[in-house]
């Protein structure tokens, strides 16, 4: 039988094969200490492994018959730049009509493309990870405030942390990965062994 969606043991191998999920001892600017980093553009810097990615994704999106039932009228929206690959991939696959994404423009997540009110279709929000929700759900706010309809929210990562529904839309996701952080050195247990340690930007 043929595997149309990848395992999450397999996601995970092409995320460490291509650099995209490291292990080792990593500080994050608010510093907290964690055993495991991802870098998700990595992934995306091959187009093999891109596309196998957003076509997985993607085909989590075809099964629901509200969403396929819609296609080819769809927009396919990244809450950031970051996300515009995961974006692009699954807007290809699904051979959707409109893509857009959002951007953080002091300190808010804004449409910086020229996007008038009611002319978004109905919408699927991805994402390369989701790690708190905070991004998905800022830019679910500013869909809903363009008149549009959120029917699809998926990612290649989520973390387990994070929420498993967008208000009543729920989250799919490749792999769900069980994070584990210390909110500081005194209490990383890769500090007490005095594991060199790397500084990362998020």
């Amino acid at each position: 039988m043929v595997q149309l969606v990848p395992s999450p043991q397999q996601v995970m191998e092409i995320l460490k094969r291509t650099g995209a999920y490291r292990e080792g001892h990593f500080v994050y600017p608010s510093g907290k200490h964690t055993p495991h980093y991802f870098q998700m553009p990595l992934a995306f810097r091959y187009y093999d492994t891109a596309r196998v990615l957003a076509v997985a994704l993607s085909r989590k999106f075809r099964t629901e018959k509200e969403i396929s039932s819609l296609l080819p009228k769809v927009a396919v929206i990244s809450p950031s730049p970051g996300g515009i690959p995961v974006a692009f991939g699954v807007r290809e696959a699904l051979s959707a009509e409109q893509i857009y994404w959002a951007e953080r423009e002091e300190g808010k997540r804004m449409f910086r493309q020229y996007v008038n009110q009611g002319e978004i279709n109905p919408c699927i929000i991805v994402d390369d990870i989701v790690r708190s929700g905070d991004a998905l759900r800022e830019t679910l706010t500013i869909v809903r405030e363009l008149g549009a309809k959120v029917v699809g929210c998926g990612t290649v990562v989520r973390f387990k942390s994070a929420p498993e529904m967008l208000d009543d839309v729920p989250i799919k996701s490749l792999v769900e990965f069980d994070a584990k952080w210390y909110e500081n050195g005194d209490a990383c247990s890769d500090c007490k062994e005095n594991s060199p340690v790397e500084h990362v930007r998020f």
